[in-house]
């Protein structure tokens, strides 16, 4: 017990250090012609020491705003603010879908078309300017490609969603407690729900990531040693591999749009957490303070139709 207490509060005192070392030396993460430097960022995003890192940050900008509140409400305002232009403009990627599928239906059962181009010459014909280089995919694996769409507003919009309080929700203890009572039980949920379980996600999804994108395989269990040592081997080699010979090809874009979505929902628990304190420490008087939620009309409030 003893021994784990000192090891936190040890990795926590050296974040300091890690910190200040990532920032005064950007080049050795960063520069990604160095296949060291990409190593070590590999390495680092799914370690210990960026843990300690992202936890030292989340408790410097907490006892500032335990100092000063308006550090707090800017915090959250941002985040919401983040959340909230990403997720509605993802959200168009639904109507895309939708369009796209259009398109394919129409060319393949009246036009009999086996493939969509774009370039010198468009399926019908019409000229664009030479420059353009021609791209060419059949119709399956635009059908296949819908897909990004779908994974687009699923991870990209879900922040959003969360703020807008549109997710559907299974309530059996919340509307029936006070007030104070319902700002503890958001606080106790973002800390020990949401961030243990997307920090998980995290550390799955983000080496999940790069073992399509690089070779040799990198692993969660890899020293930073022997990554050291596989830099010279090094290289990219980008999954292009699809389900079927002539379908979407792009699949390691879902495992960006996974780790994107990580990124997203552990902002957003920590906006959620500051928001909930503060409305508790503040009353009821403030509750929905700031918050930007969209409206079907005037008195239409869109996020109650959900619950």
């Amino acid at each position: 017990m003893l021994d784990g207490i000192l090891w936190f509060f040890k990795n926590l005192a050296f974040a300091f250090y890690n910190l200040g070392y990532a920032v005064s030396h950007p080049g050795q993460w960063l520069n990604w012609d160095d296949k060291e430097a990409l190593v070590r960022f590999i390495y680092y995003g799914g370690s210990v020491e960026f843990f300690f890192v992202m936890l030292l940050l989340f408790v410097l900008l907490t006892v500032a705003g335990l100092v000063w509140r308006p550090v707090m409400w800017r915090s959250v305002r941002i985040i919401e603010g983040f959340g909230n232009t990403v997720g509605r403009f993802f959200a168009w990627a639904g109507l895309i879908m939708v369009l796209q599928q259009v398109i394919i239906i129409f060319l393949q059962r009246i036009f009999r078309v086996s493939e969509i181009s774009f370039g010198p010459f468009s399926p019908f014909g019409y000229q664009f300017w030479d420059k353009f280089t021609l791209v060419s995919f059949d119709l399956s694996w635009w059908s296949e490609e819908l897909k990004l769409y779908n994974a687009m507003v699923v991870c990209l919009a879900c922040a959003y969603t969360f703020i807008q309080g549109g997710h559907v929700r299974v309530d059996l203890v919340y509307s029936g407690v006070s007030y104070s009572k319902k700002k503890l039980i958001d606080m106790i949920g973002a800390l020990v729900f949401m961030v243990p379980s997307l920090t998980l996600t995290w550390l799955y999804a983000w080496y999940f990531l790069w073992r399509h994108l690089v070779t040799p395989k990198v692993s969660a269990t890899d020293k930073l040693d022997l990554m050291l040592k596989k830099a010279t081997i090094l290289r990219w080699n980008v999954e292009t591999i699809g389900f079927s010979p002539n379908g979407f090809n792009g699949y390691f874009l879902f495992k960006i749009l996974l780790v994107t979505f990580v990124g997203m929902m552990l902002l957003q628990a920590v906006g959620f957490f500051y928001r909930s304190y503060l409305e508790y420490i503040e009353g009821p008087e403030s509750e929905g303070k700031y918050l930007d939620k969209d409206t079907l009309g005037e008195g239409e409030e869109a996020f109650e139709g959900t619950h």
